[in-house]
C-alpha cells in the first residue's frame, strides 16, 4: 500500500473508464488533484517533473474523450506520461516509478495495455500511430481512433517529418496532438520552433480562431454532412492563417489550433468534435512545462525537467550532504573542450538537444559561435559534423550512447567511409540508472568496432578522458569515439598536463603471475578495488587497462596470452560483439588456448535501477570479479 494518498475524487479513478463516469465539470478538479499527486510523489522520490505537469489537462481530456485502450493513445518522449500512468491503474504503485523492480519511468507495453507503444527516445509517436491506424483499416475497424501526443521538442527530429509526410497521404483516423511548450530538456531550437511561435502569437490568426471554433463546435450536429462542414472550416483556416498556407495543411493534414492546453473542458469539447472529422488531423496545443507548480513555472525550466528531490512547499531543491567528490565525467568533457578549443581554433562542439546534459553549456557561455545545438536530430548532428570536417573543422559531436544508435547509417556512410576527423564523445556509456532499458548505453562498443576507420576508446578515469580528447583533436586521427559513463569517477588533478595517447596501446596497471584481468573503461576501477582484497588473500593478479577496443593492442595481448592460461575480460557493455569478443577473436586467430571468462552485460534488455544494482544484477561488479578469480584459481589448482 502506498503512503501517498490521492484525493477522494482521484482515488475513485482506477482506470479511464472510471474517469469517463464523471461529469465534464469534475475534470478541472481531477486535473488539479492529479497534478498535486505528481508533485507529492516526485518531490520525495525523484523523476521527471516539468513535462508531465505540463500535460495534465491534456492527459485527462484524452482519456475522458477517447475510449482507451480500444482507442490507441501513443505518447512521445515518455517522460510526459506520468499522469497517464496514474490514471491507468498504476496510482498505488507510482511511488515505485524508476526504482529497481518498480514501474518504468516510460510507457512500456509489457506493463499495461494502456501503454500501446514503448517509448524512451523521441519522435516515434507519429510513425507508430500511423502504423496502428493503417492496421485498423486493413482489419476493417473503421471506428478505432489513433492519437499521437508529440511535444518537448520531438517534432524537430527527422523521423517525425517522415511520419508526417507519409500520414498526409493516408486517409486514416489519426490525430496528432502537438504539445507546444517551446522546450525539450533545454529550450527548443530551430526554424520549426520559430514557425510555431509565429502561429501562436499571430494576431491575424487569433482574430479568426474564435469564429472558426464556433463553426467547428457545431460539426457533430450535422451528422452525415459533417465532412462538408469540416471542409469549410479547413478553407476558412487556410485563407485566414497568416495570409498563407499552413505548413501542416500543405502535407494534407487538417490543422486546428492553437488552443490553450490547460483548459481541460475546452480540450474535451474540441476533441469530441475532432473524432467526427475524417482523415489525418493536427491539434496544436499551447502548454507550459511545469504548469501548476510555481517554482517550476517561474524558475529554470531545464533544472525542473528532472530536479531530483525537492521541498514541495518551497520549491527548494534538496541537495545531498556536501562532501568532496570527483567531478562528473560530463563536466570534465565540458571543461576540457574549452581548454582544447582555446588552443585549436578548428574545434567546435555539436550536440542534438543535450547542451546541459553534455555540459556543452560551458563552452556555449564562452564561445557561443563555436557550439551548435541542432535539436533532437541525431542523424543530422552526425552528417552536419561530417560537413564541418570536410572544411578542416574538428567537431566534437557529443551524443549520448543510446542516442548514437539513431545515427548509425550517417556514422558509417558520411563519416567513416570518408575517413573524416569527427570526434564522437559518447556520454552515458554503460548503465544510466533509473531511465532504464531505453537509455542504457551498452551497445556502442559492439556496433562501433565493426566499422572500418573507427577508433573506439574508453577511458578508465577522468584524466584518461582528457588525454583521449587531446589525442583525438590532433591532425588526421579520423573518426574517433570516446565513451564514458554517467556520474563521477576519481579525483582529478587539473594541473596534470595533457598527453597524447598512442592509438591502439593499452597499459599495464599491475603485474601478476596467476590470472590476467583485462578491463575497458571504468570497469578498470572495479578491478583495482577487487585487487585490494586479492592482495590481502595473497593472490597475485595482473591487471591491464586496454583503453582501445579498436585498434586493440595486439602486442600487449600476445604478451598476456603467452604468459597467462587464465584470463578475465570485463566491460560495462554488451557481451555479444563487444570487448570480450574482440579478445576472443584475437585468441582464436592466434591459436591461443587460455581459458577466458567474459564479464559484461548479458544478451537481454536490462531494466532500471541504480548503477550499482545493475552491475550486481548483471554480474560484473567487484563481487563478480572476486568470485570469477576464485573459481579460476580453484580450477587451476585442480589441473595442477
Amino acid at each position: 500500500m502506498s503512503k501517498y494518498s490521492a484525493s477522494p475524487l482521484l482515488s475513485k479513478i482506477n482506470s479511464p473508464s472510471d474517469l469517463r463516469k464523471l461529469s465534464k465539470t469534475d475534470l478541472p478538479q481531477v486535473s488539479e488533484d492529479l497534478r498535486q499527486f505528481i508533485v507529492d510523489v516526485v518531490s520525495e522520490k525523484g523523476g521527471h517533473f516539468g513535462a508531465s505537469l505540463g500535460v495534465v489537462e491534456l492527459t485527462v481530456a484524452l482519456h475522458f474523450t477517447f475510449n482507451t485502450p480500444y482507442d490507441q493513445l501513443v505518447w512521445d518522449v515518455g517522460h510526459q506520461a506520468y499522469g497517464h500512468k496514474i490514471l491507468t491503474g498504476r496510482r498505488e504503485n507510482f511511488h515505485t516509478n524508476r526504482i529497481y523492480k518498480g514501474i518504468s519511468g516510460f510507457p512500456k507495453r509489457s506493463e499495461s495495455v494502456y501503454d500501446t507503444f514503448g517509448v524512451g527516445h523521441s519522435s516515434t509517436s507519429i510513425s507508430a500511430a500511423l502504423g496502428m491506424s493503417l492496421a485498423s483499416e486493413l482489419k476493417g475497424d473503421k471506428n478505432k481512433q489513433h492519437i499521437a501526443v508529440i511535444g518537448d521538442g520531438s517534432m524537430t527530429a527527422g523521423l517525425a517529418f517522415e511520419g508526417l509526410n507519409h500520414a498526409g497521404s493516408e486517409d486514416t483516423n489519426l490525430l496528432i496532438i502537438l504539445n507546444d511548450n517551446c522546450m525539450s530538456i533545454d529550450p527548443a531550437v530551430g526554424a520549426l520552433k520559430e514557425y510555431l511561435t509565429d502561429i501562436a502569437t499571430s494576431k491575424t490568426y487569433n482574430r479568426v480562431k474564435n469564429k472558426v471554433w464556433k463553426i467547428l463546435g457545431k460539426i457533430s450536429k450535422f451528422g452525415p454532412n459533417a465532412q462538408k462542414v469540416a471542409q469549410k472550416v479547413e478553407g476558412a483556416i487556410k485563407s485566414s492563417l497568416l495570409g498563407e498556407s499552413n505548413y501542416f495543411e500543405s502535407l494534407n493534414f487538417r490543422y486546428f489550433g492553437p488552443i490553450d492546453g490547460h483548459d481541460v473542458k475546452h480540450l474535451v469539447e474540441v476533441m469530441e468534435d475532432l473524432k467526427h472529422i475524417p482523415g489525418p488531423k493536427i491539434l496544436h496545443c499551447i502548454t507550459q512545462k511545469g504548469k501548476g507548480f510555481k517554482p517550476a513555472e517561474d524558475g529554470d525550466t531545464t533544472k525542473w525537467h528532472a530536479p531530483g528531490l525537492f521541498n514541495k512547499e518551497t520549491g527548494e531543491i534538496i541537495s545531498p550532504k556536501k562532501k568532496k567528490t570527483p567531478p562528473k565525467y560530463q563536466d570534465v568533457f565540458g571543461d576540457t573542450i574549452i581548454e582544447l578549443a582555446k588552443e585549436n581554433a578548428s574545434i567546435v562542439g555539436v550536440t542534438p538537444a543535450m547542451l546541459s546534459g553534455s555540459s556543452l553549456t560551458k563552452m556555449l557561455s564562452v564561445m557561443p559561435d563555436r557550439v551548435f545545438d541542432v535539436g533532437i536530430a541525431e542523424q543530422h548532428a552526425v552528417t552536419f559534423s561530417a560537413g564541418l570536417a570536410t572544411q578542416g573543422m574538428i567537431p566534437f559531436c557529443n551524443i549520448y550512447s543510446t542516442f548514437m544508435q539513431r545515427s548509425y547509417d550517417q556514422l558509417i556512410h558520411d563519416v567513416a567511409l570518408q575517413n573524416l576527423d569527427v570526434v564522437f564523445c559518447l556520454d552515458r556509456g554503460g548503465f544510466v540508472g533509473a531511465d532504464g532499458a531505453t537509455h542504457h548505453g551498452v551497445y556502442d562498443i559492439a556496433f562501433l568496432r565493426c566499422i572500418p576507420n573507427m577508433t573506439v576508446s574508453a577511458p578508465m578515469n577522468e584524466q584518461e578522458l582528457r588525454n583521449l580528447m587531446y589525442t583525438a583533436q590532433l591532425p588526421n586521427k579520423g573518426p574517433f569515439s570516446i565513451r564514458y559513463p554517467r556520474g563521477n569517477g576519481v579525483m582529478l588533478d587539473w594541473e596534470t598536463p595533457l598527453e597524447e595517447i598512442e592509438i591502439g596501446k593499452g597499459r599495464r596497471i599491475k603485474d601478476g603471475e596467476e590470472i590476467a584481468i583485462l578491463s575497458i573503461g571504468i570497469t578498470g576501477n572495479f578491478v583495482v578495488e577487487a585487487d585490494k582484497d586479492f592482495i590481502k588473500e595473497g593472490l597475485d593478479i595482473a591487471h591491464f587497462d586496454m583503453r582501445f577496443v579498436k585498434p586493440i593492442d595486439k602486442e600487449l595481448l600476445h604478451t598476456i596470452f603467452q604468459k597467462f592460461d587464465k584470463v578475465i575480460t570485463i566491460e560495462d557493455a554488451c557481451l555479444q560483439g563487444g570487448f570480450g569478443s574482440a579478445v576472443i577473436e584475437f585468441m582464436v586467430d592466434n591459436n591461443y588456448k587460455s581459458e577466458l571468462v567474459r564479464l559484461g552485460v548479458p544478451d537481454e534488455f536490462i531494466n532500471h535501477g541504480t548503477q550499482q544494482q545493475l552491475y550486481t544484477e548483471c554480474y560484473f561488479d567487484i563481487g563478480a570479479i572476486k568470485e570469477s578469480v576464485h573459481k579460476l584459481i580453484v580450477r587451476k589448482s585442480q589441473v595442477v
